[in-house]
C-alpha cells in the first residue's frame, strides 16, 4: 500500500482526532464568554442587547477593513521579514484610527438612522475597541504562524474572564447597556495587553510601501470576499434594527448567538482540521471523494442532533437560562436552528473549491449566494421577524444546492448523493429529538423538564447509533481512540 493510500484511508480518522483536540482549544475561551453572556442576559434587558446589535455591522466592516487581508498575507508569505510585520502594524494603527474618527463623527447619523438617540454616545465608546484590537493584531498573527494556540488561548481567556467580570459588576449595579459596552472594551484591552506580554515581538521604526503593496495584492482579494460575507451575515440584524424595535433586535441577536455557537464553531473546527489533509489528495479525485463523503457524514452526525435538539428544547432552555423576559427569543431560535442545520454541509462543499485551488469559483459562488440571499431578505422583510427567520432557512438550502452543484462538477458528488449519505443522521436526529420536543411542549418550562429533555434526546440518539452502527459514530470513536493512543504514546 502506497503512502497516498495510507493517507487517504486514515484521513477521516486523523481528522476526527484533530477535530476533538481543536474543539477543546476553541471552545474553552468561547464557553467562558458564552457563560458570562448568559449571566448578563439575566441581568439586562433585550433592549440593551438590541442597542449593541445595531452596531454589529459597523464593527464587523471596520475590522475587515483594518485587517485588509494582511493577516493571511503574512501567513502565506514564506519570506516575510520583520519589516513586513512592522509595516502591517503601523498600517493597522493608522487605518483603525481613521475608521474610529470617522465612526466618532458619524455617530449622530447612526443614531438618527436607527431613531435611537442614545446610540451616539454608545457608538463613540464601543468603537474604541477598534484601535485596541489593531494594537495586538500582529502578535496574534505571529502566534498563528507559529501554531502557538496555547498563548492565544491564555490571552483570549484572560480578556474574556476580566471583561466578563466587569460586565457582570456593572450590570448588577444597573448600568444597563453600558455594562455590555465596557465589558467588550475591557475584554479587548486585557487581551491585547496579554498578547504583548506573551509575545517577544516589538515593532521597529521602519515602514515599506513595497511590502505593503505586495501583501495588499494578495489580501485585497480576500478583503472583498470577506467584506461581502461580513455585510451579508449582519444584514438581518441591520434590517431588524431599522424596521423593528431594539427589543425585537435583542431577541433575534440572542437567538442567533445560541444557534451559531454549536454550528459555526464546529464547522470552523472541521474546516481548519480537514483542509490541510484534503490538500494532500487534491490530485486524486477518487480519494478526495471518499474523504469528502466521510467528512460530510461526520458533520451531519455531530451537528444535526445538536441543531434539531436545540430547536426541540428552545423554550425551556431560553426560559431557564435567560429568564421569562426572553421567551420570544425561543420562537426565533427554533426557526433559525433549521437554517444553521445545513451550514456545515454547504461549508464543506465550498471548502472543496479551495482544495482544488479554484479561488475564482469561490468568489463567483459567494456573489451568487449573496445576491439570492438579499433577494429573499427583500421579499420577507415586511412579513415579521418569524418570516424573516424562515427566509434564512431558504437561503441556507439554496446555498447548499449551489455549493453541491460545483462539487458534482469537480468530483461527481452532487446533492442527491450527499442527501443519501446524511439522510440516516437527519432521520435519527428527528426521531431522537421528537420525544424531547413533546416533553418540553406539554409541560411547564423548568430545570427538571429541560434536563429530562436533554437526557432523553441524547440517550435515544446514542442508543440507536450504537445499535444501527451509524457511520458518524464509528468515525467519532476512531478519532477518540486515536487521541488516546497518541496521548499514551507520549
Amino acid at each position: 500500500m502506497s503512502r497516498g493510500d495510507i493517507l487517504s484511508d486514515n484521513a477521516p480518522k486523523r481528522s476526527a482526532g484533530g477535530f476533538l483536540w481543536s474543539a477543546i482549544e476553541r471552545f474553552s475561551v468561547q464557553a467562558v464568554q458564552f457563560i458570562f453572556q448568559i449571566i448578563l442576559a439575566r441581568l439586562l434587558s433585550p433592549s440593551d442587547y438590541g442597542l449593541i446589535a445595531m452596531l454589529a455591522i459597523f464593527m464587523a466592516i471596520a475590522q475587515a477593513f483594518i485587517d485588509s487581508g494582511f493577516t493571511n498575507a503574512l501567513i502565506k508569505k514564506l519570506d516575510r521579514t520583520d519589516k513586513d510585520f512592522s509595516t502591517v502594524f503601523y498600517f493597522n494603527i493608522l487605518i483603525s484610527s481613521i475608521i474610529y474618527i470617522a465612526l466618532y463623527l458619524s455617530a449622530p447619523l447612526i443614531a438618527k438612522f436607527y431613531r435611537t438617540p442614545e446610540l451616539t454616545s454608545i457608538t463613540r465608546v464601543y468603537m474604541l475597541s477598534l484601535p485596541v484590537i489593531a494594537l495586538g493584531a500582529i502578535q496574534r498573527t505571529q502566534f498563528t504562524i507559529k501554531v502557538n494556540f496555547k498563548d492565544q488561548a491564555i490571552a483570549s481567556f484572560s480578556g474574556a474572564l476580566v471583561g466578563g467580570i466587569v460586565g457582570i459588576i456593572l450590570a448588577a449595579r444597573r448600568y444597563g447597556v453600558w455594562a455590555l459596552v465596557f465589558s467588550s472594551l475591557v475584554t479587548n484591552i486585557v487581551t491585547t495587553i496579554s498578547f504583548w506580554i506573551r509575545s517577544p515581538w516589538r515593532p521597529r521604526w521602519e515602514f515599506s510601501l513595497v511590502s505593503l503593496r505586495t501583501m495588499f495584492l494578495f489580501g485585497s482579494k480576500l478583503l472583498f470576499s470577506g467584506l461581502l460575507n461580513t455585510v451579508y451575515m449582519n444584514l438581518y440584524q441591520f434590517v431588524i434594527g431599522r424596521k423593528f424595535s431594539k427589543q425585537d433586535l435583542g431577541y433575534y441577536s440572542r437567538a442567533d448567538q445560541f444557534a451559531q455557537f454549536p454550528s459555526s464553531n464546529i464547522t470552523g473546527i472541521m474546516q481548519r482540521v480537514t483542509y490541510p489533509i484534503l490538500c494532500t489528495m487534491a490530485d486524486d479525485d477518487e480519494k478526495l471523494l471518499a474523504a469528502y463523503r466521510q467528512y460530510i457524514k461526520l458533520a451531519a452526525y455531530i451537528v444535526f442532533p445538536l441543531m434539531i435538539g436545540l430547536a426541540a428544547i428552545a423554550k425551556p432552555l431560553i426560559i431557564v437560562i435567560l429568564g421569562q423576559k426572553w421567551e420570544f427569543a425561543a420562537v426565533i431560535l427554533q426557526i433559525i436552528c433549521f437554517s444553521y442545520l445545513w451550514y456545515p454541509i454547504h461549508a464543506i462543499n465550498l471548502n472543496l473549491l479551495m482544495v482544488k485551488g479554484r479561488s475564482d469559483l469561490f468568489l463567483h459562488v459567494e456573489i451568487i449566494k449573496k445576491v439570492v440571499g438579499i433577494f429573499i431578505l427583500i421579499v420577507v422583510m415586511n412579513f415579521g421577524m418569524e418570516v424573516m427567520a424562515a427566509g434564512n432557512i431558504a437561503s441556507s438550502l439554496i446555498a447548499l444546492l449551489i455549493n453541491s452543484y460545483y462539487s458534482k462538477i469537480i468530483i461527481g458528488y452532487g446533492i442527491s448523493k450527499q442527501m443519501k449519505d446524511i439522510f440516516p443522521s437527519l432521520i435519527l436526529s428527528i426521531a431522537s429529538c421528537a420525544p424531547a420536543f413533546l416533553l418540553s411542549s406539554l409541560f411547564p418550562s423548568n430545570g427538571m423538564i429541560l434536563s429530562l429533555s436533554i437526557i432523553l434526546a441524547i440517550g435515544i440518539y446514542l442508543f440507536i447509533s450504537a445499535v444501527c452502527k451509524i457511520d458518524g459514530l464509528v468515525r467519532f470513536k476512531h478519532g477518540l481512540a486515536n487521541i488516546l493512543h497518541n496521548r499514551n504514546a507520549k
